[in-house]
């Protein structure tokens, strides 16, 4: 598995700089959805690939493709890609890590191909809009939109930190072709790919605490929201109500709560894969007290899987545990519909190569699950075999004080690149 050449990490290092310069905004990192930061951030990775003789063009949702075009046109092409996009006050290296070790990988098999000649096969960086749901609520539009499955009514989603403008003002503002993404016409066709890989970040813990520089990632959990959930008793005094005669809002839903998470931990000692969070968890500011035992609670609840089996039972069971604390507490308890994401496996082949890589080069990793959500999601679900090298990063993610280390960085870029170049082979396409 060969290194990235020194002048290669030395391009990544100013190229890191040069985003953080021009989108910090005194706190993190701002490059809005379809908004000018995210736009300038491509357009300074556009130029660098022309520069350098790579072939560029923007497609109808305003992602950019940057190709090395192989010589047998007839082959699938191998694609990698991240995005550029980021939370408001987010960090420098999500999403951006990705795009950066793509263009690494493109540069330096451009560079192989002058000394030992061409590739047949063609080698696609994606630079992908919109991974990020804080602007517009919905992840993955940009990837979405490649395969057609971009849904019209995101278009009259208003941008959550400015309800006057929309979507759709957004997309058409930045070059978009919006009547075609709208009709979901595929910008990309899934068998023109042989594979697909994407870096990024780790967004929590695990590597860092298991002092990994590099991450394997088996499948990106799906998630199920209850985003509108509550619990309705009866508002009583709180001194004149005994325990017995109460029916208390509070009590059901941190009942619901405990039991769900002691669920949790039996699942995990069983060797399932689940993550649950109770996020919002709150009676009404206008009408909770001291002494008042209260009426109603809302809250939301979400679980993360890689298996869509276990999504489907952690739902039956908090169903379940509802109805009996329902009855238990004389409350009513609503979860309200899922909102539904699926879970999306990498491909084994891939990882499998993957570990054997890393194995070979000697290089400490670690296999694992993605608990956030990423592009390449979309890809694996859209048939096309993908996968994931995580680098290590401190101080978590979505926040300022992300922590990638540039030599973990480097680490993670050569086994993208050995990825991008041998996983054709791999999965026979």
């Amino acid at each position: 598995m060969p290194p990235i050449a020194p002048d290669l990490a030395e391009l990544a290092r100013r190229l890191f700089a040069e985003l953080r310069a021009a989108d910090h905004d005194g706190t993190g990192i701002t490059r809005e959805t379809y908004g000018l930061g995210e736009t300038a951030a491509m357009r300074r990775i556009e130029k660098l690939a022309q520069q350098a003789g790579l072939a560029t063009e923007w497609d109808a949702a305003a992602n950019l493709h940057i190709t090395l075009p192989g010589t047998d046109p007839s082959l699938p092409a191998a694609a990698c890609g991240s995005h550029l996009d980021s939370v408001p006050q987010g960090g420098n290296f999500d999403g951006a890590a990705g795009v950066i070790a793509g263009l690494l990988a493109l540069l330096g098999a451009q560079r192989d191909a002058q000394r030992t000649g061409p590739r047949a096969r063609t080698l696609l960086l994606l630079v992908m809009r919109g991974e990020e749901s804080a602007w517009y609520g919905r992840p993955y539009l940009g990837s979405s939109a490649l395969f057609g499955a971009f849904d019209p009514k995101w278009l009259d989603l208003p941008c959550l930190q400015d309800s006057s403008r929309t979507l759709r003002d957004a997309m058409a503002g930045e070059g978009a072709e919006v009547a075609v993404v709208a009709a979901r016409r595929k910008l990309l066709d899934p068998a023109s790919l042989s594979h697909f890989v994407e870096l990024h970040i780790e967004q929590g813990p695990v590597m860092v605490a298991r002092g990994v520089p590099v991450g394997l990632v088996s499948g990106i959990r799906g998630n199920f929201r209850h985003p509108g959930a509550r619990c309705q008793g009866e508002a009583a005094h709180s001194g004149a109500v005994p325990r017995w005669l109460r029916r208390d809002a509070v009590l059901g839903a941190a009942d619901l709560a405990m039991r769900l998470d002691a669920s949790w931990r039996t699942l995990l000692e069983r060797g399932e894969d689940l993550v649950m969070t109770f996020g919002i968890f709150t009676t009404d500011p206008r009408e909770h007290a001291m002494t008042r035992v209260p009426g109603e609670v809302r809250f939301t609840l979400e679980y993360r899987s890689e298996s869509e089996a276990t999504l489907e039972d952690f739902l039956a069971l908090a169903e379940s545990e509802a109805a009996e604390i329902a009855r238990e507490r004389r409350v009513r308890i609503e979860l309200g519909p899922a909102v539904r994401t699926p879970p999306a496996v990498m491909d084994a082949r891939l990882l499998a190569h993957a570990q054997a890589l890393c194995g070979a080069a000697g290089l400490p990793h670690e296999t694992l699950a993605s608990g956030a959500g990423h592009d390449a999601a979309i890809f694996a679900n859209a048939g096309v075999p993908s996968a994931m090298v995580f680098v290590r990063n401190e101080h978590g993610s979505h926040n300022p004080h992300e922590a990638m280390e540039m030599e973990d960085f480097l680490e993670g870029a050569a086994v993208l690149q050995a990825l991008l170049l041998q996983g054709a082979e791999v999965v026979g396409r």
